[in-house]
């Protein structure tokens, strides 16, 4: 299993933005479909962006169309996250995961990162 590490959260403003990285080792990279959950307290994760091997089609949660944009870099193991014009109802903790397959349910990506927080002040 392809070990994931998660960067770059914090405390921003409204309007603001932030670029997560997840960094993955111990695996082939460039075989897995990379996405982006997010879980808010008291709420269930949710899926946010999905992407797969090649970095096209991208699939987007509705809520962060146009503000949201996933990239990866399988020369250096890493996936991105830039996310713009930040609403505080995107308050969350980040995680990066890792699958065989194209997915946007959790229970198919089996790798995981720690989560990365990201608060949004109003």
């Amino acid at each position: 299993q392809v070990q994931l590490v998660e960067s770059g959260g914090g405390l921003v403003q409204a309007g603001g933005s932030l670029r997560l990285s997840c960094a993955a080792s111990g695996g082939t990279f460039r075989r897995y479909v990379m996405g982006w959950f997010r879980q808010a307290p008291g709420k269930e994760r949710e899926f946010v962006v999905a992407i797969d091997w090649s970095g096209n089609n991208p699939w987007y949660v509705d809520s962060v169309k146009g503000r949201f944009t996933i990239s990866r870099d399988n020369a250096k193991n890493t996936v991105y996250l830039q996310m713009n014009s930040l609403k505080p109802e995107d308050t969350a903790v980040y995680y990066c995961a890792a699958s065989h397959g194209w997915s946007d349910y959790a229970g198919d990506f089996g790798s995981w990162g720690q989560g990365t927080q990201v608060t949004i002040s109003s």
